[in-house]
């Protein structure tokens, strides 16, 4: 096995992924690009189901109840409402269009919560008729509940009222404390034709310090709102629970080396303007901190605060939930030499790499892979590999592949836009890439696919690829069932 030297420009390799690794290397997306002519998403459900499982075993083990959501927003696929129908999950949704995307693949309305700022009056119909949990971020919003709920149902609609955290003053989510004063009392002038079941709020970042600090401020909100009457037996802290892509170190040599001088074009990035690809609690582990945070003006742990109070907490991860649940894959069509570096241009753009939406790059390192294979079906791949003193190096499985070295290249899109780029950084690659090569890039699932997808230039959106078995020697795949 031929071993290259170590890059020169920062990188960001992914963390390891067994799953992904099998699919690579079984040859399976070779014949993908070929068959669909095109750009597509690789969907690896089992690591959602493992992401689940794991939040639930952090409230299982805190002796918590609670429920957790997955924020739909996040990836459009099917496979991800389906995995919730299956394992008893929620759906957090904010339109009706997911509203009964969720419920045309299995999901009760009594486990979806709607959340969204200043809802549709069909959503809001939608959702009362369903039984689903309402989000409510105005008084506007509650009185279209309430008039809703009052119209002869024979069941109350379901809300829990919005909060506008302190820390966040300007954010357009939630309601003041004037506000929500106000609408403890129209809940309670409401009688049973709605059930006001605690409190929510929308956080900006992933501070979890703060996000503890307003599940604390919920809490007591439940309390006062159960002095009038009110059920109010839950809060829901959102999303906000941070992945990781890559190491620490990876990630902290990156930020420390990063300028302009690394981007095609000169283009240049702070540090602020970047995902935090590499955090220090990620996941559960993420959740299992937000727990034992102690929010502000309490000495005791937030976990403490809820089992005591009886209060159950709602999650609505996103990103957390897919984390390593899939790829994005491209050919390259066009290769141009720059000074000391190459310009690649693939069959797709960077609408299915959404963190160009934030005017960021999406960083981890994509993957170089000949589509020509050896008569074993072993695909020729380059793997990055850490040895016991964190040094990466980088080698070829199969038969050689061209010369060897430090081959750098920015990666853009099949557009005519100067702004369109996939990659502005400049990747080292360990062989000088080619027409018809493929460029896979890494745990894109979490909100890069598809957030801001597009048919520009009448190019088709990339297909999603459900891989179901990826422990089988010759994974099984299939067309994503989303409804288009």
């Amino acid at each position: 096995m031929a071993v290259t030297s170590t890059p020169v420009l920062p990188g960001l390799p992914a963390l390891p992924d067994p799953a992904a690794e099998a699919v690579l290397g079984s040859g399976l997306l070779e014949e993908l690009s070929y068959a669909f002519g095109g750009p597509f998403h690789f969907l690896l459900p089992d690591a959602f189901d493992r992401n689940l499982a794991a939040l639930r075993a952090v409230l299982a083990e805190a002796g918590l109840d609670g429920q957790v959501y997955y924020a739909k927003k996040a990836n459009k696929a099917a496979v991800w409402v389906e995995r919730c129908a299956e394992h008893g999950a929620g759906v957090d949704v904010a339109s009706a269009g997911e509203l009964r995307e969720a419920l045309g693949h299995g999901v009760r309305g009594e486990d979806l919560v709607v959340t969204g700022p200043a809802k549709n009056p069909e959503l809001l119909r939608l959702a009362v008729r369903q039984g689903a949990l309402i989000a409510v971020d105005s008084l506007d919003e509650l009185d279209t509940v309430v008039m809703t709920a009052l119209g002869g149902r024979a069941r109350p609609a379901r809300v829990l009222l919005r909060v506008l955290p302190a820390a966040q003053p300007h954010s357009r989510f939630g309601l003041t404390g004037d506000e929500l004063e106000a609408a403890l009392h129209r809940c309670a002038k409401a009688g049973p034709a709605l059930r006001t079941e605690g409190f929510s709020f929308h956080l900006s970042g992933y501070d979890i310090q703060a996000r503890a600090d307003v599940a604390g401020t919920a809490i007591g909100l439940c309390l006062r709102a159960r002095a009038l009457g009110l059920e109010a037996d839950r809060i829901s802290v959102g999303g906000g629970l941070p992945i990781s892509y890559t190491d620490a170190a990876s990630w902290q040599e990156f930020l420390g080396t990063q300028h302009s001088g690394h981007y095609h074009a000169r283009k240049s990035f702070g540090t602020g303007d970047f995902y935090p690809y590499h955090s220090r609690v990620s996941g559960a582990g993420a959740l299992r901190a937000l727990l034992a945070a102690h929010p502000e003006g309490h000495d005791r742990a937030l976990a403490d605060l809820l089992r005591e109070s009886g209060t159950a907490l709602l999650l609505e991860p996103g990103r957390a939930l897919l984390d390593r649940a899939g790829g994005s894959v491209f050919r390259i069509q066009g290769v141009k030499e720059r000074a000391g570096y190459l310009l690649l241009t693939v069959d797709g753009t960077s609408l299915s790499l959404s963190e160009q939406w934030f005017a960021s790059e999406y960083l981890p390192d994509p993957r170089l892979i000949s589509p020509d294979a050896d008569r074993t079906g072993v695909a020729r791949t380059e793997v990055r590999t850490e040895d016991r003193t964190g040094v990466r190096t980088e080698a070829r499985s199969g038969a050689a592949e061209g010369p060897a070295g430090a081959h750098r290249a920015a990666v853009g899109a099949a557009t005519c836009l100067e702004s369109d780029m996939l990659s502005w950084r400049k990747i080292t690659f360990p062989r000088r890439p080619r027409d018809g090569d493929l460029l896979v890039y890494p745990n894109t699932a979490g909100y890069q696919m598809d957030s801001n997808e597009s048919p520009f230039h009448d190019l088709p959106l990339p297909p999603k690829v459900v891989i179901d078995h990826t422990d089988r020697p010759r994974p099984r795949w299939r067309l994503d069932r989303h409804f288009h």
